[in-house]
């Protein structure tokens, strides 16, 4: 490789920082100080100084912008910081409750008690989250949410968005979080070459923006001419002056060379932020981004903090969604669908319609008391929206449009599907329905295609219609069966060809290697979705001592009471479930979340008061990383209680107890 001259490495480095400056100009400002023709030219000059001298190309040169070589497969990456998603509400009263609830925590809690309440109000962006990751201000990773622990590696295609920084105007460490989100204007130019060449076209501006993302070309992302709008630091190391505000993070934001979307406003009250609702509910259309509500967020840092998060969301905001699209139709039948734990869920059958870039024909009526909450009866003319913009919700009856022939509809005694004598059961204490059979063969459909699915075993080539021919066909009975399947066993099957074979049998061996929770997730135990398996997973650290687990040690863990801690008792003392687990260990191997040590090994940890070096949540995930559990009370089981400033209640009830307490200097020392 022939050395670099001097000047040559003097001029590439100015051609980057006069590029890179007026990209910044042009796609984050909205300014412009050179043609287009101009900035082409520079853009050529440095493409021939890299093609002359490769070894002055880097991954943050502005050439990277126009694609790289395509991507095999996505590789995954994981969060450094968990990642949430907001709480809706698609209502004022919903908005007044929410407030009401975070002042009670707020009124509690000593440290924050006297803080002045403010709200930073936010359009909510409808496109794709990405996590951005920087050192020495150089952009060194992007990736997708994911399930919130990992998402996927998609650096290469970020470069490629035009108002993406690839360089900080800081050399600092910092993750930030953003949208990623495609102009309308572009969704036709994309939708007109797709009808050309006969292809579907994409729905709205969301589906075209994702699945431009996940592109293994980079690029064809880059053709897509996709933008960003940042509006969150996870982490920010090197700076004088860390944010205490979310405004105060926006600021940054900007000064460091993020795209921010500036309809951001503080309010003093929810007053306030429904004037701001109301007033974008009429202006959201004309915006040439989507729009689908405002994000509400607590202003002080110190008491989003404190607030901390439930096991979905933060406390500290909440989505306050648009009023969805909303259309007719009429309901042509209701029928009860068995779920995987049993639990029936009655689903109107629509007269199909189109809303929100795709038809739907199904509406889950979720119990009996929701539908004699609207009085919907078969044949009724109904108002459809999809709440959320994801789930087909009725909304409400047209009663001026009944004929007298509309039919109520009633639970029956029995239901075919449920198997046995068909024999349902209300569930104590609840208002749903169901099969008092826990073994009927829709039950087991769904068991499986939960089991398989990219949730769980993420087994590709198995969908739902495999399963259902591999059930009927009797090839297998209980998930172990899966992984015993044979070759010769797959081709009797009708079309099933050998190469369509030897994928499926491939992709059943890929996946026989799966992570604890997930693992936790396969087995449908009753009460137990995907935050309590995560909890699960990270308190016991491994299947046998999860298995092993007492009521009591179940019990204590924070966020699952006495039903799920029954429930998950009740499966490992059913001896078919226990069978086939001996068996399915045999066939696959778990992945234990990884633990730095085992130094504070089922001990018991309380948090009290607030401290200053590390967060709660970071605090909770490093006690769980050395072995540890959390507890949201004090007991006799409590083994630390670590109290910050100002601790309350929690730190008086130790003291009686004698329950050692640590201050945060001894609690870090302990943890080293």
């Amino acid at each position: 490789m022939k050395q670099t001259p001097e000047n040559i490495i003097e001029k590439y480095e100015n051609l980057k920082k006069v590029i890179e400056y007026h990209n910044h100009l042009y796609h984050t400002l909205d300014k412009h100080e050179i043609s287009d023709e101009a900035y082409d030219s520079l853009m050529e000059e440095l493409i021939s100084i890299e093609n002359k001298f490769p070894q002055l190309k880097s991954s943050t040169s502005p050439s990277q912008r126009v694609g790289s070589i395509p991507l095999k497969v996505f590789k995954k990456a994981k969060h450094q910081k968990r990642q949430w998603s907001f709480d809706d509400a698609f209502n004022f009263e919903q908005i007044k409750k929410w407030e009401e609830k975070i002042l009670r925590m707020i009124d509690k809690d000593p440290v924050i008690k006297k803080e002045k309440i403010e709200y930073c109000v936010e359009l909510k962006i409808d496109g794709l989250k990405a996590i951005l990751t920087y050192k020495n201000g150089d952009f060194i990773l992007g990736a997708t949410r994911g399930d919130g622990l990992v998402g996927e590696d998609a650096t290469q295609n970020l470069k490629t968005i035009k108002d993406l920084p690839l360089v900080l105007s800081e050399k600092i460490e910092l993750i930030s979080v953003g949208e990623i989100w495609l102009p309308k204007n572009e969704l036709k130019r994309i939708n007109n070459e797709r009808r050309k060449q006969d292809e579907s076209e994409f729905a709205n501006t969301r589906n075209a923006g994702a699945g431009s993302i996940r592109q293994l070309d980079s690029k064809v992302t880059a053709s897509r001419n996709l933008k960003s709008f940042i509006y969150s630091l996870d982490l920010i190391e090197g700076v004088k002056g860390k944010p205490k505000t979310q405004i105060q993070g926006l600021e940054i934001l900007k000064k460091l060379g993020f795209k921010v979307n500036s309809h951001y406003k503080l309010c003093s009250s929810i007053k306030e932020v429904e004037k701001f609702y109301q007033a974008w509910i009429k202006k959201k259309n004309k915006q040439e981004y989507g729009i689908d509500g405002i994000v509400i967020k607590v202003n002080s840092l110190k008491i989003q903090e404190v607030l901390g998060h439930t096991g979905k969301s933060p406390r500290w905001g909440i989505a306050y969604k648009f009023p969805a699209e909303q259309v007719t139709t009429t309901i042509e039948d209701i029928v009860l669908q068995v779920g995987r734990t049993g639990v029936l869920t009655p689903v109107a059958h629509l007269n199909p319609v189109f809303v929100d870039g795709s038809t739907v024909s199904r509406a889950t009526l979720h119990n009996e008391d929701e539908i004699k909450k609207l009085d919907v009866r078969i044949g009724d003319t109904v108002i459809l929206e999809k709440a959320g913009d994801v789930i087909p919700k009725i909304v409400s009856v047209i009663k001026e449009m009944r004929t007298g022939k509309e039919k109520v509809f009633h639970f029956p005694k029995k239901v075919i599907a449920c198997g046995g004598d068909g024999s349902i059961e209300k569930i104590p204490g609840q208002v749903a329905y169901r099969c008092v059979n826990k073994n009927s063969f829709a039950q087991q459909k769904r068991k499986f295609h939960y089991f398989v699915s990219k949730k769980v075993f993420n087994i590709e080539n198995l969908g739902p219609k495999v399963i259902d021919v591999l059930l009927e066909e009797n090839l297998i009975n209980t998930f172990d069966d899966l992984f015993s399947l044979k070759k010769g066993d797959l081709l009797i099957l009708p079309r099933f060809a050998e190469k369509s074979v030897d994928n499926l049998l491939e992709s059943i061996e890929d996946s026989r290697e799966i992570d604890l929770a997930k693992f936790i997730m396969s087995l449908s135990i009753d009460q137990v979705g995907e935050e309590t398996a995560i909890d699960m997973a990270n308190t016991f650290n491994s299947f046998e001592k999860f298995q092993k687990a007492t009521f009591e040690d179940l019990d204590k863990i924070d966020g699952v009471g006495d039903i799920v801690a029954q429930a998950i008792i009740d499966w490992f003392k059913n001896k078919e479930n226990l069978e086939m687990l001996e068996r399915l260990l045999k066939e696959i191997k778990i992945k234990n979340p990884q633990k730095i040590s085992q130094k504070l090994k089922d001990k018991v940890f309380v948090l009290t008061g607030s401290l200053e070096t590390m967060g709660r949540d970071q605090i909770k995930e490093k006690i769980r990383l050395l072995g540890g559990s959390i507890s949201s009370t004090v007991s006799t089981k409590t083994d630390f209680v670590v109290a910050g400033d100002k601790a309350g209640s929690k730190l008086e009830k130790a003291q009686k107890l004698g329950v050692k307490i640590l201050n945060e200097k001894e609690f870090l020392n302990l943890i080293g």
